[in-house]
């Protein structure tokens, strides 16, 4: 007869046994999720950054940029190379990260959309298993799911939301990092913790002089998909700005870490919302849009140095931390667990990834399926233009690309936000052609790639209930211009009490 852990408890107690082979039998016996509690559970450091391209610090690649905290992580633990965001737009990502569901999932698919209360988020089961957990910068997720935390330090949505009448942000912290230190010293000892660290950092609106020794607009690298003018340069140089500000805060809160003697059991993750905040990249499903930074740091766990190839998506996050949290991942969670990558960079858990986008100040909506090769695109309102968020569209470098591209200036691969009607549907050897520049969809060469990411797109919507909308969410800002139309409002109306009109 199989023998219980009680049975074995009053067992070994009786017979007087050693406690090294009471705890042998135990720990051959409990559940996997019991025995997973038995060792030290770590605390958890969740970094997001605000609109950081995956390719924009030393540790990706860009030599241009000040990020030796960042670049210390990488060194110090593992970096992803292959990981992606679910949605190229702010708060659909966030909402999609903190529940493990992908973002029309969560009811909060659209800008601005708050989480309902009905969604279980991963925090709210940390703290349930005895985590202290505490929010701090960017929140943006709305009110309902504020309890989930022990702390939430939300510096409000000056920083990242426009005025309605202006289009101008104004924040008294633009860096959205302020409450960091003092939330991280505020724990209280002798409880594992979770913090959720949220930059505004790198977002729009930029300032000259945000850090020291400013970047110069002749060292940034110019992206293909932007053209190579002076008002892109000093953008991408103050952009440059802002991400160092971020890694000079990351690098804060390590330090205090260390100062607090807990560094090695925190397991530190680093990942951005979306994409770079230019046209082109941000609300777009090309990797531009979608592929994140993904850095991991956990001495005691993790070694230094490593790297993973295979495919993360970021509604991975939420299993993963569970997991290794030795808290059993509720069945609302949509994503997969990478904790067995990082004892073992070679491990693949996923064979694609999938992405959509939904509302982002203008209308659109769209469907991706990535796997370590090929890429297909799924343009459901194909009418509609690739508009950039707003915030971009209204810039110096939106300015300048409206010239060149009146006067036939830009590449295709820069003119494409203006194409409209677009593609129905597009694919990518995105191995072959990382820019994404030519569509193979009617290629014959490629009928069965076509077919199968078709089909295994088409699979996950069904099994994920994405269902297209009844009617079509009104812009909220000109496509020209990039300023508020007239009938913009914040709060939006949240998703439960849209109303389509009559047609």
């Amino acid at each position: 007869m199989r023998r219980t852990p009680a049975r074995l408890v009053a067992l070994c107690a009786g017979l007087g046994l050693l406690l090294s082979a009471c705890v042998l039998s135990l720990t051959h016996t409990l559940p996997a999720v019991a025995h997973a509690q038995l060792a030290p559970r770590p605390n958890v450091v969740l970094f997001i950054a605000d609109d950081l391209a995956w390719a924009d610090t030393g540790a990706y690649g860009n030599p241009k940029v000040g990020t030796p905290n960042i670049d210390r992580l990488a060194r110090e633990g593992m970096k992803f190379t292959h990981a992606f965001v679910t949605i190229s737009s702010c708060s659909p990502s966030r909402a999609s990260m903190i529940t493990g569901r992908y973002p029309h999932a969560t009811d909060a698919e659209q800008l601005h959309w708050p989480l309902p209360a009905a969604q279980v988020t991963f925090v709210e089961k940390l703290k349930a298993a005895g985590y202290w957990t505490g929010a701090s910068g960017k929140w943006h997720m709305g009110a309902a799911i504020k309890d989930r935390f022990d702390v939430v330090d939300d510096p409000g949505e000056a920083g990242f939301q426009t005025d309605p009448k202006t289009g101008k942000m104004l924040a008294a912290d633009d860096s959205g990092a302020a409450g960091w230190l003092p939330l991280l010293r505020q724990r209280p000892k002798g409880k594992p913790f979770f913090l959720w660290l949220a930059a505004l950092d790198p977002h729009r609106d930029y300032a000259e002089n945000s850090i020291p020794r400013p970047h110069r607009p002749a060292d940034v690298i110019v992206p293909p998909h932007l053209p190579d003018t002076p008002e892109v340069r000093g953008e991408l140089a103050l952009y440059y700005d802002e991400i160092a500000r971020l890694d000079d805060n990351v690098g804060k809160v390590l330090a205090e870490l260390d100062r607090q003697g807990v560094a090695d059991d925190t397991l530190i993750l680093f990942i951005s919302d979306n994409g770079r905040p230019f046209p082109g990249a941000k609300t777009t499903m090309y990797d531009e849009g979608i592929r994140t930074p993904l850095l991991s740091r956990w001495p005691a766990r993790v070694g230094k140095g490593r790297v993973a190839n295979g495919l993360v998506s970021s509604v991975d996050l939420a299993p993963t931390i569970l997991e290794l949290a030795g808290v059993p991942v509720p069945p609302t969670v949509q994503g997969r667990s990478f904790a067995r990558m990082l004892a073992d960079p070679s491990v693949t858990t996923r064979d694609e990834m999938f992405a959509e986008k939904n509302w982002h100040d203008y209308e659109d909506r769209v469907r991706a399926v990535r796997t370590d090769r090929f890429k297909y695109i799924r343009n459901e309102y194909a009418d509609l233009a690739g508009t950039p968020s707003a915030d971009a569209g209204r810039s110096p470098s939106m300015d300048a690309i409206r010239r060149l591209h009146a006067s036939g200036g830009l590449t295709p691969l820069q003119a494409r936000i203006f194409v409209a009607p677009r593609p129905a549907e597009e694919l990518y050897d995105v191995v072959a052609d990382p820019q994404e520049t030519v569509n193979l969809a009617s290629d014959p060469r490629h009928a069965a790639t076509l077919a199968d990411l078709r089909r295994r797109l088409d699979t996950w919507q069904r099994d994920t209930g994405d269902v297209r909308p009844a009617c079509r969410t009104p812009d909220e800002f000109d496509r020209v211009t990039g300023k508020p139309l007239p009938g913009r409002k914040l709060p939006r109306t949240p998703k439960a009490d849209v109303v389509c009109p009559p047609r």
